[in-house]
């Protein structure tokens, strides 16, 4: 597996498919959406939102997903302010209908950093937005360690996996001018005093994640603190409500009694090979790289390595390979075909090819 360059875009922080539309459209952190169409990046942005974002490390224009549909594109983004915004655009000849823009949700953020930001539909339809725990401002003990303790706080949506319905199945608005419909099927529905958008817990800040697209399963990079990189697994048709572990587990290492219902995850690495940050990505079902297929495309954004990972049926085993090398490695995409792309922030979006 190698990094073959196909386009340039600035700050590239994500990809996005729409269904019935042949384009990749990219993400840039600073802003704009890029539509990439025959291996040629459009000159005019699908979406700008450059005046409108904050430009801090881990701020800026963080994710972007399309409608089952494909009539209406979501994004998320920290305002000039800091805070989250999750916003709706109806999508109209391959561009964002400006007038069209309707806010979904607004989560005000303690600190500038931990924002998560990923946007991504499941195979249920429904949208699931991935929020760090908050961050911190370097001067509450450990600048690492959750101080606002919203990992195990089911009463914040810090930290944690939403799931939510931005629109009814038929297209319409939920009723009562809510800005979303909370499925019923949510774990804490009727919990009183949780949030109800809550899908999965205890998250410190999850940097990309996907759902496979052969068998339903979500895989989730969460970015550590100081010792452990995770990747957690939620096989399709377990239990919702997953509680990973933060701020009482990083990975498996212990910050203080870990809860009874803490799920390890299925893979972890530290930091003594020069990794920092996981960088989620995708289970490979495309068809150029065959020896692939099935495995889980991930990497660290310090080392730039892009490693695979593949567990073992009915083990504990997981195997990992590593490959290509893409310094600032920020993010992984996926096209019509299944085929993988990496981006890195120095402003390449690369292919990945056996």
């Amino acid at each position: 597996m190698r990094a073959v360059a196909v386009a340039r875009v600035p700050l590239p922080l994500g990809m996005a498919v729409r269904p019935g539309d042949p384009a990749l459209y990219v993400v840039s952190k600073a802003g704009k959406v890029f539509a990439l169409r025959g291996g040629r990046v459009d000159r005019v942005p699908a979406l700008d939102l450059s005046g409108q974002v904050s430009r801090g490390d881990e701020q800026g224009l963080l994710g972007l997903a399309f409608s089952p549909s494909g009539a209406f594109a979501y994004v998320n983004y920290t305002d000039r302010r800091g805070n989250t915004n999750v916003v709706e655009y109806a999508w109209r000849n391959g561009t964002a209908v400006l007038s069209s823009r309707r806010v979904v949700l607004f989560v005000r953020q303690p600190f500038p950093n931990h924002n998560g930001g990923d946007l991504v539909f499941g195979p249920d339809g429904d949208l699931y937005i991935g929020l760090g725990d908050g961050g911190s401002d370097y001067s509450r003990g450990d600048p690492q360690g959750d101080p606002d303790r919203n990992g195990q706080n089911l009463g914040v949506l810090l930290a944690k996996m939403l799931r939510i319905e931005p629109r009814l199945p038929d297209g319409s608005l939920p009723p009562g001018g809510a800005p979303y419909a909370i499925p019923p099927d949510n774990p804490f529905v009727d919990r009183s005093g949780v949030k109800p958008e809550i899908w999965a817990y205890g998250l410190r800040n999850p940097w990309r994640y996907s759902f496979d697209g052969a068998t339903g399963d979500l895989w989730i990079g969460d970015v550590g603190a100081g010792a452990r990189e995770e990747v957690d697994l939620q096989p399709a048709g377990s239990d919702s409500g997953r509680n990973y572990g933060w701020n009482a587990m990083e990975g498996t290492v212990e910050w203080r009694s870990p809860p009874p219902d803490a799920v390890p995850p299925v893979y972890e690495y530290d930091h003594h090979g020069g990794g920092c940050a996981v960088t989620g990505g995708y289970v490979y079902r495309g068809n150029a790289i065959p020896a692939l297929k099935g495995w889980y495309v991930f990497g660290d954004f310090c080392t730039g390595t892009v490693s695979a990972l593949r567990l073992v049926p009915g083990g504990r085993r997981v195997y990992v390979i590593s490959a290509a090398d893409i310094e600032g490695l920020s993010s992984f995409g996926q096209d019509q075909r299944g085929e993988l792309y990496a981006m890195s922030l120095g402003g390449v979006v690369y292919k990945l090819v056996s």
